[in-house]
This record gives C-alpha cells, structure tokens and sequence, in this order.
C-alpha cells in the first residue's frame, strides 16, 4: 500500500491553517516538528482528568498519573531496545548531554581527549567545551568532507590512548548525513572510548536499538519525533549510568536524607530530581505510539522521495548552494541564493506560506567548515506532500527573482 501522506498530514490539526493568505506549507520540522491529536489529546486528557505529582502520592490521581508516566518510560525502552531502567527522562537532548559530560568530568583529567566531530550540533559541543575550560580536556575534531560525510580515516586517526569519549552526531541537522553509528561505536570502543550519539534527528527517521549500535550513551529530544517540548531522553547503559554521580538535587532522585548524610536513588531515578516533565512524558508516549503505528521504511522512502523532487527540479539552478549531499542523506535540503542573505530567503518564502528556518542552526563550526555566514534549510517530514514540495521549489524560484 502506498504510504498515504495526506491521511497522516489530515492528524495534524495546525496544518490546516494558512499563514499569509496560502496554505501553510512547514518544512521546519528538523527544528520541532509539528503535533498530532493524538499528542495533543493524550496531554489534554491529563491535565483535565488525571493529573497529580508522580511517585510516593497513595490517592487515585496520584497513582494513575505515575502509571502513566512510567509507562512512557516503558514505551521509549521498547522503541529504542533499551531496558526500563536504562532510559532517563531529561527535559530535552541539550540537558541530556550535559547530564552525561558533567558525570563523566568528575573522572576526567587535564590532557585527557573528547572527539567531536565539524558537523556537531552546539548541544553536543558545548558541554564538552566546558570540560576544555574547567580541566583542561582536550577537544579533537573530526573533519567533514566536501560532500558532507564523516572523514572516517581522520577519524580512526584521532583515537589514541588518551581518548576517554567519542560524542557524534548520528544524523546532522544541517546536512541530514546519516553516520553508520555502529561502526563508529565499534572504533571508538577498540580504543577503550565511551562513545554518545546524539540522535536528536536520527530517532525521528529511522528505527535505533540502540543494543545493536553498542552505545554507551544516546540522546534525543521529545519535540522533533511529533511530541512535546520540554522532554527528552537520555539513553545509558545500566553499569554506564550507575558509574555517574547525580546531575541534581532535590526530590526523588535520594535514598535517604539526614543531617549528616546522604544516599542517592539507583538510576534513572538518581537523575530525575524534584518535579518531572509528567504532562510532557506522557505526551512524548502518545507520539511514540503514533510513530511505531506506521511503517518506517515507507515514511523514509515518502520523505526522501519528497528531496530527490525538489532536486531533480532545481538541477541546473545556477543560483543556488547546496551545503551536504553524501550517500543515504536523509530528507534536509540546506542551502543558500546567490546574492541573497538566507534571512531575506526565509522572510520572502513567508510571504508565499512557506516556513523555513534561517541562520547557523546551532551548527557554527560546520559553517565555519564550508565557508557559510547561513543557511535555509528546509526539511521534509511525513506530512509533507509532493504538491507541497513543488509549492516550495515554485516560491524558491519567485523568491530568487527578488535578488536577481
């Protein structure tokens, strides 16, 4: 069966509006993807039925909110085959890297070496700076090639016996390069490495079990995979996780408390102190649920087939940049116009209904690496159509004219 875009497109309620006189045509969702009802209508429910603060509540509110939390928790384990107390709720991806660089530099010493590589998000390059600046760690790079991969053989250069931890991206926000995160776990592993993978973009387009890649450590935020903001996932494995010291204080996270003392909850709990993101998990189970009732591979193939239009139809624009085109890239289509600030792009292509993003994307080395000041990524999801993907090369066109 064909994958049907205009019934999934049909389950996101803000689609339907228009933005400037036109249809909204959103292709942002690298940035935060859109919501469904389902999403919607799972948080709405909690807050207007159930809701209580979870854990060690005894009343019926209290017990059938922390069912429901946990639940989420027990969602996200089978969506990534990760055991249930493997997987710690954060409240997004940036804090759970920080949650995992701050542990590990409790252990690190000066001269001690992270590689990152140039296509990195600032998520996963600044908490690792922090450790650069309060150590002394040393940050090594691995360098992208033109075409936007992983320099691999930079890569297996790189490692060495001072190595303590490989942090990469598995999918690049800006050049949609999908990294074989498995053989990079493999190296860095053979090297005595831990290895995290941020797999903020990667989660959303493809299956990840993560006991196949080997990671030590995986990350993702709620927001990208169609669920709320304000939640994300750090993944460890049990003995990895049971090495960190806790990340924060408060509730919940202890064992017990007293004036000379103290003991720490095992994990994920050790890591989730005072309040949780309870609306937000729940919220985050609705959009897995959503996601694993569709077929990945024909979702994948939708969104691909969406970038390889918008390509075939703007081969011969010598007015356009492309920043990334390696092997199996997913569906993001960054680039610039010629005489034209990719702000100015952004505005223009407002005018016609089309949201895209603007600027460095948090990605200010990978710029620095193809000589970019900006970029207007577009980025293409499941509810995206083809009549959507011609709307965007049409405006595109339009838009170009302005700078001509």
């Amino acid at each position: 069966m064909a994958f049907d875009a205009e019934a999934i497109r049909a389950q996101f309620p803000i689609l339907a509006r228009q933005v400037n006189g036109k249809p909204l045509v959103y292709l942002d969702s690298a940035a935060s993807a859109q919501k469904p009802r389902a999403v919607i209508d799972a948080m709405t429910h909690a807050m207007e039925y159930s809701y209580a603060n979870v854990h060690r509540g005894l009343h019926t509110l209290a017990n059938e909110t922390t069912d429901a939390y946990e639940a989420a928790r027990r969602k996200v384990a089978a969506f990534i085959n990760a055991d249930v107390n493997e997987v710690v709720f954060t409240k997004g991806g940036t804090e759970a890297v920080n949650l995992v660089a701050a542990g590990l530099g409790a252990r690190l010493q000066s001269g001690d070496e992270i590689i990152l590589s140039q296509m990195e998000h600032h998520a996963n390059i600044v908490p690792w700076h922090f450790l650069r600046e309060r150590l002394g760690v040393v940050l090594k790079w691995v360098p992208v090639t033109d075409d936007g991969r992983l320099d691999l053989e930079a890569f297996q250069g790189l490692l060495g016996p001072r190595t303590r931890v490989v942090a990469l991206s598995h999918m690049s926000n800006v050049l949609g390069t999908i990294n074989d995160a498995k053989s990079l776990a493999r190296m860095a592993h053979e090297a005595g490495a831990l290895v995290l993978f941020d797999g903020c973009q990667a989660i959303v387009h493809r299956a990840v079990d993560v006991k196949d890649i080997d990671a030590d450590f995986y990350v993702f935020s709620g927001h990208k995979l169609y669920g709320p903001t304000g939640i994300g996932i750090l993944y460890g494995k049990a003995d990895r996780l049971a090495e960190l010291p806790p990340y924060q204080g408060g509730g919940e996270m202890i064992g017990v408390v007293s004036e000379d003392e103290i003991t720490y909850a095992d994990p994920p709990h050790r890591f989730e102190a005072g309040t949780p993101p309870i609306l937000e998990a729940i919220g985050l189970g609705a959009a897995i649920d959503f996601v694993s009732g569709l077929d990945r591979i024909a979702v994948a193939e939708h969104e691909h087939a969406l970038y390889e239009r918008v390509r075939e139809r703007l081969k011969g624009a010598n007015w356009l940049r492309v920043i990334g085109d390696a092997p199996g890239k997913g569906a993001i289509l960054s680039f610039t116009v010629d005489g034209a600030h990719a702000h100015d792009v952004a505005q223009i292509l407002d005018r016609y209904g089309l949201a895209v993003r603007a600027g460095t994307h948090c990605a200010e080395p990978l710029m620095q690496r193809f000589d970019f000041t900006s970029t207007a990524p577009a980025s293409f999801a499941l509810y995206n159509t083809v009549e959507e993907a011609d709307a965007f090369v049409d405006a595109l066109t339009k838009t170009q004219a302005f700078f001509a």
